[in-house]
């Protein structure tokens, strides 16, 4: 069994409302290593029909994103996990600080960073002809803005090490029909190795984790007869399998891995 290093370590996660999301599946590899939990997430309401939530596809995604952590906080006292929950929003610069005041307050500093809060656009109206101000603002706002802020906080309070994993996309360098959201993620690869190089003097590591099709209950069947063609290995990427990538980045053993973008993507998009 690999010992990641990461007992009594504070991990800084956003975007955890999702039970079947990257974030909660995040929470729970961490906290089955022993690291301390500061869980952050923010309700996105969007139209959903009740009766359809109960199978993967929009509508129980979108019902998850509107809710809160209560799933996840269930599973993490199972766990006996030591954790707190904040309701925010990473976009706003006094917000951020008031999320890295609570979360000091209760562990006295945080190790580790996971930008995995994220906005995107599902109404048609990310692509070149139809795009919108409100659109481009809304999403690099948290996307960029807020990944950003968060990763300034962490180096403002950092410890003796620390480590930032971003959450981009493998589609990122090409995105057709989602092009803010596209454009966002792969901002935040540049971002990625740029930060990198301007906080190794600290021993802080800047990673990015970018997914490619992951089943976190947004793809219904029919969607998946379609993706699961586009990916080499022949199935769904699953949260657990981003987790366990974050986990090592996270980890000691990655101390010398920095300013990487890292594809979990069974083969698609490369």
């Amino acid at each position: 069994m690999v010992d990641y290093g990461l007992k009594g370590r504070v991990a800084l996660i956003t975007g955890v409302n999702n039970p079947q999301g990257i974030g909660a599946a995040t929470a729970m590899a961490f906290a089955r290593e022993g690291a301390k939990l500061a869980l952050v997430y923010k309700k996105i309401e969007r139209p959903f029909d009740k009766e359809k939530t109960g199978k993967n596809g929009p509508d129980r995604y979108y019902a998850a994103n509107a809710g809160n952590a209560d799933q996840l906080e269930s599973r993490l006292r199972e766990l006996d996990a030591e954790y707190m929950v904040l309701e925010s929003d990473i976009s706003d610069e006094d917000t951020v600080k008031d999320i890295y005041a609570a979360v000091l307050k209760r562990f006295g500093r945080v190790d580790i960073l996971v930008n995995n809060a994220a906005a995107d656009d599902e109404t048609g109206l990310d692509t070149i002809e139809n795009i919108t101000q409100k659109v481009i603002d809304d999403t690099f706002a948290v996307n960029v803005r807020g990944s950003i802020l968060m990763i300034r906080e962490l180096v403002a309070h950092r410890g003796d090490q620390g480590r930032v994993i971003n959450l981009s996309t493998d589609s990122a360098q090409v995105f057709a029909g989602q092009i803010t959201y596209g454009a966002s993620k792969a901002t935040l690869e540049a971002l990625t190795r740029s930060i990198a190089l301007e906080v190794a003097k600290y021993g802080i590591t800047v990673n990015s984790v970018a997914p490619g099709p992951t089943q976190t209950g947004w793809i219904d069947e029919e969607f998946e007869k379609v993706v699961i063609p586009l990916i080499p290995m022949g199935k769904l990427i699953q949260p657990e399998d981003i987790a366990d990538t974050i986990l090592f980045l996270a980890s000691d053993k990655a101390g010398m891995l920095t300013g990487q973008v890292i594809k979990v993507s069974g083969g698609h998009a490369l």
